[in-house]
């Protein structure tokens, strides 16, 4: 369902186009600040025009994108990739975590000393 006339939320455009996977999840993005509209904060109600610039930051991520076309429910990625143009950094590249202290079975509780090599495993 595309618009061409009107207005639409914040929270509902950006769960529309596959910014945030739930509408509340794009609600409460906009309750904490994680979302602007034309370099001011924006609350889950405010109305979008086609053209203004849509800041969203998930995951320690910001996305940049510009809105193209209205759209009220939510559709194919496809259709969703139209109503937007991507502006974003590239996604920085994944940290390596190291994978928690495996202890074999039976070995009982982990000693001081073991507990200090596992924390210095995991970067503590």
């Amino acid at each position: 369902m595309v618009e061409d006339e009107g207005s639409v939320r914040v929270d509902s455009w950006i769960w529309s186009v596959r910014l945030a996977k739930t509408r509340s999840a794009a609600a409460a993005a906009c309750k904490a600040g994680h979302v602007r509209v034309n370099g001011e904060r924006a609350k889950p109600a405010q109305a979008l025009k086609p053209g203004d610039e849509v800041r969203v930051r998930i995951e320690g991520w910001e996305r940049v994108v510009v809105v193209t076309k209205l759209i009220r429910k939510r559709v194919g990625a496809g259709v969703a990739a139209e109503c937007l143009v991507d502006n974003s950094p590239p996604r920085p590249a994944r940290e390596f975590v190291a994978a928690p202290g495996v202890r074999d079975r039976g070995t009982g509780r982990p000693t001081k000393r073991d507990r200090r090599d596992m924390d210095g495993l995991r970067g503590r």
